[in-house]
């Protein structure tokens, strides 16, 4: 592992820095307060706030697993959901700069069977939630044997010969288009999307616990699994009928793993400068005024951010690169909303 990333790894190990400002030795009590909601019986979060590479909180609360009474740790992982998207538009980057495809190809040349309502639709399109794809989950049938796969999305959309709006004309948030991404890199790299994933970014990276789960697959190691409150209890609704779609939201990760994840997007270890400044750009406006997109990537002002929901989880990552601050937030329950305790510890660590 590159020396910069051992010493990521060590300092994520050891814990809070002795650097830490007095500040921020000030704020874990309201932070705390702040989390209060998710420490207890119940089904808890995993928070990480990241500043200057180093971990000046790195907590676990409440329970991963309610049935074991297993405790949320630093390594606990969970399904990050549409947090998910920027490891595909990574996976993406990565094959561009192999000159394996480019982004402006039309989609059609890698997944020809799609309907010519999409011969315009080019992969910027789906990166960018621009490309008025159908959504699956809107047209899926109401009964299937089996969970969807990424296959199964090209399958339901090969009959719908239709889009939304022209591709490039407007945004409209696409689990769809995510989907066709996991299925274009399998095609243009010749490897399955877990395998891809695993030998090009998380092995390199040390996230050795962070993996596109298939099941029959590798399991995941201290796996949280998701809850939903119904009349009042806690009740384990940890996979969907779309669960095992991977391209739009089937990574699981941690805290632990996330923090490396962070320490490679300020350089070139993994992705070249270009492909960084590509994926962080406001490549479009979204259907909320103060919220552009990138490639996988929402950005607000200054901050760079992803939110993820699916049945029993709920996360947010949200990164200050002119500060070098990030707070990640994971959590296996299907309320409350993380984005905005995000927000709220963040400010604490400003400057």
């Amino acid at each position: 592992m590159p020396a910069l990333l051992l010493a990521s790894a060590f300092a994520i190990a050891g814990g809070v820095s002795s650097g830490e400002s007095m500040a921020a030795d000030a704020v874990p009590a309201e932070v705390d307060r702040l989390m209060q909601q998710y420490d207890g019986s119940g089904p808890g979060a995993a928070l990480l706030v990241l500043q200057d590479g180093q971990p000046v909180l790195r907590r676990g609360y409440g329970l991963a697993d309610l049935e074991q009474g297993t405790a949320v740790g630093p390594q606990t992982n969970f399904r990050l959901a549409s947090v998910s998207k920027q490891f595909t538009a990574a996976a993406i980057l990565l094959l561009a700069e192999d000159d394996r495809l480019h982004l402006d190809d039309p989609v059609r040349k890698w997944l020809p069977s799609l309907p010519v309502a999409g011969e315009a639709i080019t992969l910027r399109h789906l990166l960018t939630h621009t490309s008025g794809l159908i959504d699956y989950e809107d047209v899926m049938p109401d009964v299937f044997d089996r969970q969807l796969r990424d296959a199964d999305v090209l399958e339901i959309l090969e009959a719908q010969d239709r889009t939304y709006f022209a591709p490039g004309s407007a945004y409209r948030y696409s689990n769809s288009g995510y989907a066709l991404l996991a299925l274009t890199v399998e095609r243009a790299s010749g490897h399955e999307y877990p395998a891809f994933l695993r030998e090009r970014i998380f092995q390199p990276l040390g996230m050795e616990n962070t993996l596109a789960y298939v099941r029959g697959g590798p399991e995941i190691s201290h796996r949280a699994y998701g809850y939903t409150a119904v009349d009042g209890v806690w009740t384990r609704t940890d996979q969907s009928p779309t669960s095992a779609v991977l391209g739009d939201g089937g990574i699981y990760s941690s805290i632990d793993d996330l923090a490396k994840w962070d320490a490679v997007l300020y350089d070139d270890r993994l992705l070249a400068d270009e492909s960084r400044r590509m994926a962080f750009a406001a490549a479009t406006t979204t259907d909320d005024p103060d919220v552009d997109y990138g490639f996988g990537w929402r950005i607000t002002g200054d901050s760079l951010w992803h939110s993820g929901e699916t049945i029993g989880f709920r996360n947010v990552i949200v990164r200050y690169p002119q500060q070098r601050l990030t707070v990640v937030l994971l959590s296996n329950r299907n309320d409350p909303e993380p984005y905005s305790t995000a927000l709220e510890i963040a400010a604490r660590f400003k400057r």
